[in-house]
């Protein structure tokens, strides 16, 4: 019975892992409410995003709750930054696009957007959304469409929406099919999630 359990934990393990999309981030600007983070960290390890930036310039860092996170900060990687010139130009220099997400004059569509590219999705805080030097650092704006008379969402049902378009693209370019590991590297992570 142990040795049925443990493959099937294996396979898991396998399937998941080999589904990672390491060319997808989300950052979290002064989110207040460790609760958004929690459930934050359930979407991304649903759709697949290994790591998230954790970035705190005036909240403090928000303790992350195994209940609503469903232990899926045990599967989610996260980096933490203090300041947003530092966060933006570690991004950029592992190559990825940064879109924030702000209603602006600017701001595209993300049913418009191109999400199969290397991107970091920047989310911000409930009440005053992402900073005026994110916004700057940001290469594009993107917004949820919204059709009723309030003009946001909770934070951690607009990073799910918005992670579900971008899991939804990629699923129809394939990109779910292949690790962007290499093989070795992909053991590795096999490896280390089998010892948690």
């Amino acid at each position: 019975m142990k040795n049925s359990k443990t493959e099937k934990r294996l396979k898991k393990i396998e399937k998941a892992a080999s589904a990672r999309q390491f060319s997808l981030r989300i950052v979290l600007e002064n989110i207040h409410d460790p609760h958004n983070v929690s459930a934050i960290f359930r979407s991304c390890d649903a759709v697949g995003v290994p790591q998230i930036d954790l970035l705190y310039t005036i909240e403090e860092f928000p303790k992350i709750s195994k209940v609503s996170s469903a232990s899926s900060k045990k599967w989610v990687e996260q980096k933490r930054y203090n300041s947003v010139d530092e966060c933006t130009k570690k991004l950029k220099s592992d190559g990825f696009k940064i879109y924030g997400t702000i209603l602006s004059e600017n701001a595209e569509n993300i049913y418009d957007m191109d999400f199969t590219e290397k991107i970091a999705i920047v989310m911000g805080n409930e009440h005053r959304g992402i900073s005026e030097e994110m916004s700057n650092a940001c290469d594009k704006h993107i917004y949820i469409p919204m059709r009723g008379m309030i003009q946001s969402l909770n934070v951690s049902v607009a990073t799910a929406v918005t992670l579900y378009e971008v899991q939804r693209q990629r699923l129809n370019k394939g990109m779910y099919e292949k690790s962007e590991l290499q093989p070795h590297e992909l053991e590795e992570l096999i490896t280390q999630w089998c010892e948690k």
